[in-house]
């Protein structure tokens, strides 16, 4: 009879289990990557129509086709970019640049825009592996809107494959080094814990020597107290109490074979109590059959009880199993947790930021729209020799102003966009980078000023200007923007005008930097959890408990300095936190 290994059949049970599992989980993230990447080209086409669309209507509009041509070449010109189709209002083609995918779904593409064009909306479309956007070209003049065109930007399947080729190959990667090695784990464990165990325990089990059942117990096969060890003491207790029978059963023979020579030797002399001997002798055997019966029963009890510990034994192991599954799972879920917590403060501030930014554009726009009307203005008295120096006069004073309100709006739109890229980039970036303290809190308070304009609050940075740290920046902006978040919804509550103060000294190669605000703080009790995870004053109104715990994980992990909170009556919350260089 083949014998089935327990262990190598639980082991290819869950083996199996996992493989398909990281397959799947594989393909999901291969086709999340896949999208992602997809979602980010059609975002860059977006981009590009809002920096060429205002060119290319007014090459289109003034008969420009050198000009179009010269910005379809550079738009061509991008990697991205596989294919460019510029149209007039009559969708004659004006440029042609690239592979366009011109078929029957090109055509229906094409009358799918014109439709789109009508109510200025932007339409994607997908032809083989060939996608992009399709967006009007309008113009406006006197308060009107006029369409001039029609720009196609397409892009195709190989550049998505191409920027997420190394990701590909990282996740398959990743996916066979941990299958690899949890097969290796598996397996020593399994032999070493399971396998090895039973087979030394089967072994001894075979030598047992009926004639000599003392030297046939079971010696210790693991140092750990667990189920085996339990069956090794039960089974040598059975030993034990087969050799009490036994040596019962040898006295019981002695005395019977005793009993016999008696009964010989005083045979006639004891003719008379031969009967009483037979009766004495048969009460003996029937005990004796009675105390083999109870041996037999107990034998059967014990392996009953031996196969019952077996079914527990196995039960034991499954749910181990499913209780490490369940903790890895378990610290995944706080790692996403923790991630999406750090993103969804960066996106807040991007949409506040790309508010604000609409306002010195829009006024930038106005300011060239208002030039343009002067030039034209301009060059009709010129050619209808009406100018006068007076007339030109008025017009360099506002060309003047225009050109002042265009740069400064522009410059204002720069610094903003300077700023919170630079620390956009550092939240989500590890590196350790060389920094002035200073130049970047002031950085990390200029991104955070679209939020602070919506109150009357402010924050005050008193730095020295020389001191320059190689630190992680991205730990650091993510540290103060959390900050200054959590004073702004939870101190500030209520309150009309709040001040955040933050002092920075720097003392033997380690900084200390001290944050204070005049909010309402917190109660002592709450002080006391306020690094813990999930631990919020806010649960009924949205808060997740996670700002101050990404603090304190970014300031112990990885800037390796300390961290403390304190808060003394009316007086708001302060922090100090405590570095150094990272050289």
């Amino acid at each position: 009879m083949k014998v089935t290994s327990i262990s190598r059949k639980l082991l290819s049970k869950v083996l199996s289990f996992y493989f398909v599992l990281t397959f799947i989980v594989t393909g999901v993230q291969i086709i999340a990557e896949y999208n992602a990447t997809k979602g980010q080209i059609n975002r860059d086409l977006l981009t590009l129509e809002k920096t060429f669309s205002g060119s290319l209507t007014r090459a289109v509009w003034e008969l420009n086709t050198q000009q179009a041509q010269d910005i379809a070449a550079g738009l061509h010109n991008i990697p991205m970019i596989k294919g460019i189709l510029v149209t007039d209002e009559n969708d004659q083609t004006i440029i042609e640049l690239g592979d366009v995918g011109q078929d029957e779904s090109y055509s229906a593409r094409r009358k799918t825009a014109d439709s789109s064009a009508i109510s200025f909306k932007n339409t994607r479309s997908v032809t083989g592996e060939l996608f992009g956007h399709t967006f009007p070209l309008i113009f406006q003049f006197s308060g009107r809107t006029t369409k001039v065109g029609t720009v196609t930007l397409l892009s195709s399947n190989d550049v998505v494959f191409n920027r997420i080729e190394v990701g590909l190959y990282f996740l398959i990667g990743n996916a066979m080094v941990k299958t690899a090695a949890l097969v290796l784990l598996f397996s020593f464990a399994f032999q070493k814990l399971l396998t090895r165990p039973l087979s030394e325990l089967t072994e001894q089990l075979n030598q047992l020597d009926l004639d000599d059942p003392e030297a046939s117990k079971l010696h210790s096969i693991s140092y750990e107290k667990n189920e085996l060890n339990i069956l090794e003491d039960a089974y040598n207790n059975l030993i034990d109490e087969l050799v009490l029978f036994k040596e019962k059963l040898a006295n019981t023979q002695q005395d019977l074979v005793n009993a016999n020579a008696r009964l010989d030797e005083q045979n006639l002399i004891l003719e008379q109590e031969v009967a009483k001997k037979t009766s004495s002798l048969s009460t003996t055997m029937l005990k004796m059959e009675m105390q083999q019966r109870e041996l037999l029963q107990q034998q059967s009890q014990l392996k009953a009880e031996n196969d019952r510990r077996s079914k527990t034994e196995l039960t034991l192991t499954h749910t181990n199993n499913d209780l490490k599954k369940s903790i890895l799972e378990l610290n995944k879920a706080q790692k996403r947790l923790l991630n999406a917590e750090k993103m969804a403060v960066l996106g807040s501030l991007s949409a506040e930021v790309s508010h604000e930014i609409n306002t010195p554009i829009g006024v930038s726009i106005t300011s060239t729209s208002f030039l343009v009307d002067l030039i034209k203005h301009l060059e009709t008295d010129f050619t209808e020799q009406k100018l006068t120096k007076r007339t030109f006069e008025e017009f360099i004073n506002n060309a003047n102003q225009s050109a002042e309100l265009l740069s400064n709006n522009l410059t204002r739109a720069s610094d903003l966009i300077s700023s919170f890229k630079q620390v956009a980039v550092d939240q989500t970036s590890d590196k350790i980078r060389l920094i002035n303290i200073g130049q970047y809190l002031d950085e990390i308070v200029q991104s955070l000023h679209p939020k602070l304009k919506k109150t009357n609050h402010c924050v005050r940075v008193h730095c020295p200007d020389n001191i320059e740290m190689q630190v992680h920046a991205g730990a650091i902006s993510q540290i103060i923007t959390n900050l200054v978040i959590n004073s702004i919804i939870h101190g500030f509550e209520g309150m009309n005008r709040g001040e955040i103060r933050i002092d920075v000294n720097y003392l033997n190669d380690n900084l200390h930097l001290h944050y204070q605000d005049n909010g309402q703080g917190i109660e002592q009790s709450a002080l006391a959890h306020i690094f813990e995870p999930f631990y919020t004053t806010k649960d009924a109104m949205g808060g997740s408990g996670l700002g101050t715990h990404i603090i304190y994980n970014l300031v112990t992990d990885t800037l390796n300095g300390t961290i403390s909170a304190s808060c003394e009556p009316n007086q708001g919350l302060a922090y100090d936190i405590e570095f150094s260089n990272m050289r």
